[in-house]
């Protein structure tokens, strides 16, 4: 099988000013169809690589029929760098995203060749595991990557979407919502993170990002934030915090890629994709598809979210009123959007309104690079499926 896809399947590297147009037009035509009759597709604005630019080692693979050169796939690879609560070195994590085959080239083993080519590239950048994450109820992804590819299920998460609604809701008049500086946030996250299971190391870059709105903390007015609005670098606020408190983060996804739905012929077929936000945002709706969502619209993304002490959910409800005034500002944003681990202190005080929906997430994980003598390495292969409060990183969403 796979020696009769290479004869018919050339892999190879993007290259924009041949590919830019044609990959569109294959993201246009793997639509997601929904019983209501609509169709989503994934606006990058022309730049097909807007989720992979932020790490300094990408790639994008195409996959083009031999025959005559029609291209039929797509995927993306990236490397960053992760810790881990067992502590010692950071792990080498090669990621995959964006799995795309044209519906009319399905189950001919292009996403399978796609996927074994981007591995070879990831390996060969020095990766020690592979990862990837895709929809727990997408049946086609699940056997490619956890029969066919020998991937391990490393954690669950679960998804909550929230539709922006007018009027807003107020803030508690009890509560306080203040930015922290840059450098603060820095600070109060490198505290925090080694708390949980998997973490980005490059924190500071992610907090850097334009696309990053800022960091805020949330509290109650009653208690007091030594050191907060000192205007010299003095860490010492870390661990002057009152006894309850929350910190998150926005990501502006609308300045990266936008969602596009529109009304479809009645006899569209349906088929599902594979990782992509798109893909998780609209098995979601509980919303009619109404003129205002049928022009592409993006969301925000609410990541870093931690948090201490009791009477966690009212902070957690003013951190979501807060995010959702902030909307008002954003061009063409229609939705909040975050994701938490299953075992993630956090999850049972998202606020559960009547128009959120949830939707089961997996992250999978596969060593590629040999088993070598690092303990670390070696028990986080022990660890899958129990590791269940990770930060998400907003660049990979």
């Amino acid at each position: 099988m796979v020696d009769s896809i290479k004869n018919k399947v050339l892999v190879r590297e993007f290259n924009e000013e041949r590919d830019i147009e044609v990959v569109g037009k294959l993201e246009r035509d793997c639509e997601t169809v929904s019983s209501k009759g609509a169709s989503m597709f994934t606006n990058m604005m022309s730049d097909p690589l807007c989720r992979i630019r932020f790490y300094s080692l990408h790639v994008m693979l195409v996959a083009e029929l031999r025959e005559n050169g029609e291209l039929v796939g797509v995927i993306r690879g990236c490397i960053k760098h992760v810790g881990t609560i067992l502590g010692g070195t950071h792990v080498k994590l090669g990621c995959i995203l964006g799995l795309r085959v044209s519906p009319r080239h399905r189950r001919m083993g292009i996403g399978l060749e796609l996927v074994r080519s981007i591995e070879e590239w990831l390996i060969s950048n020095g990766a020690d595991y592979t990862f990837l994450a895709t929809e727990k109820n997408n049946v086609a992804s699940t056997n490619l990557f956890s029969i066919r590819c020998n991937y391990m299920n490393l954690s669950s998460l679960v998804i909550f979407v929230q539709p922006i609604s007018f009027p807003m809701k107020a803030l508690y008049k009890d509560v306080k919502v203040e930015k922290l500086h840059v450098d603060q946030a820095i600070a109060l996250y490198y505290n925090k993170l080694r708390g949980k299971d998997i973490y980005p190391t490059d924190i500071d870059a992610i907090l850097r990002e334009k696309l990053s709105l800022g960091t805020w903390v949330s509290y109650f007015k009653e208690d007091e934030w030594i050191g907060l609005h000192s205007k010299e670098k003095n860490e010492d606020f870390v661990t002057s915090s009152p006894s309850t408190w929350v910190v998150f983060s926005i990501w502006n996804s609308c300045e990266a890629y936008k969602i596009h739905i529109r009304k479809s012929h009645p006899l569209k077929f349906f088929h599902s994709t594979l990782t992509h936000a798109r893909d998780k945002i609209f098995t979601c709706f509980k919303l009619p598809i109404c003129d205002s969502l049928e022009k592409p619209f993006g969301f925000l993304f609410l990541y870093g979210l931690y948090g201490e002490g009791r009477r966690l959910g009212e902070l957690m409800k003013s951190a979501w009123s807060f995010a959702s005034r902030l909307t008002e500002n954003v061009k063409d944003c229609k939705m909040i959007i975050t994701e938490l681990g299953v075992s993630d202190p956090l999850i049972e005080h998202v606020p559960k309104d009547s128009s959120m929906s949830c939707i089961n997430d997996l992250w999978y994980l596969k060593k590629v690079n040999g088993i070598n003598n690092n303990e670390d390495q070696d028990h986080l292969m022990n660890t899958v499926g129990e590791l269940g409060n990770v930060f998400i990183d907003p660049r990979d969403f």
